[in-house]
């Protein structure tokens, strides 16, 4: 299983942003041409882009439908995977047709697990789950609202369902550029098949590397978002170190 480097890109209103622990009112702009953030991350040899849609999961509907289909059009042969307000099976066709290689649920995993199964099969290889959980416990509708599920407990339910992929977010260091949460996301992975996803406090390129020899490679990638636009991370300098690793 190689290693994967993924820089995210987060939508509000179309722009780009951070959110701060998922808070809606902590938000920074750094871009307000998502299609732009696309072409400096297309320079390196990056094999995806993350991309949420943060108005789509606090609406529990896709928002930024144009601003999707604008990254999809720049980014080109690079596959975009996209999550946030993703709840239907005409919600994953809508973001399939955008031209996205991947569709991530994340609310209806917990909400609706059997959707997400059905998913899976009529969309072989497209369907990502997102977990998102504070304290160990899984947040959904947006990180709006918490469940008393436990991350394994939610993963579990889609062993044998052929997703491609679980992200696993902490939610209390995403944006806070304070170090990934590696001992829960390794204790994930060891606990499911599905290839597991780190997200949620990349601070340097120091975390990704420790990400990527985390546990002789349970981890599958990690997704690379504040510390990309402040430049704590430098992409080609981190795919060169993992091409020597």
């Amino acid at each position: 299983m190689s290693f994967e480097l993924i820089p995210a890109i987060d939508l509000l209103d179309g722009a780009c942003v951070r959110l701060t622990q998922g808070r809606y009112d902590a938000a920074t702009v750094y871009e307000r041409d998502p299609a732009a953030v696309v072409e400096r991350f297309i320079q390196h040899r990056i094999g995806r882009i993350h991309v949420v849609d943060l108005d789509g999961a606090k609406a529990g509907r896709p928002r930024n439908r144009d601003a999707v289909r604008r990254i999809v059009e720049r980014a080109g042969r690079v596959p975009v995977q996209l999550g946030g307000g993703i709840r239907t099976l005409r919600d994953v066709e809508d973001a399939l047709e955008t031209g996205v290689g991947r569709a991530i649920l994340g609310t209806v995993a917990l909400r609706e697990p059997s959707l997400v199964r059905e998913a899976a099969q009529r969309f072989p290889g497209q369907i990502v789950v997102g977990v998102d959980a504070r304290e160990g416990r899984v947040a959904v509708e947006g990180w709006l609202d918490e469940s008393e599920a436990s991350a394994v407990e939610v993963a579990r339910r889609f062993e044998d369902a052929g997703v491609a992929a679980l992200v696993y977010t902490d939610i209390a260091r995403d944006g806070m550029l304070s170090g990934p949460n590696l001992e829960d996301t390794a204790a994930l992975a060891r606990a499911i098949a599905i290839p597991v996803i780190a997200s949620g406090g990349m601070s340097s390129e120091d975390d990704v590397l420790r990400a990527a020899a985390c546990a002789d490679g349970i981890i599958a990638g990690a997704i690379v978002g504040t510390a990309v636009y402040t430049g704590a991370v430098d992409i080609a300098r981190v795919l060169e170190k993992l091409s020597c690793s």
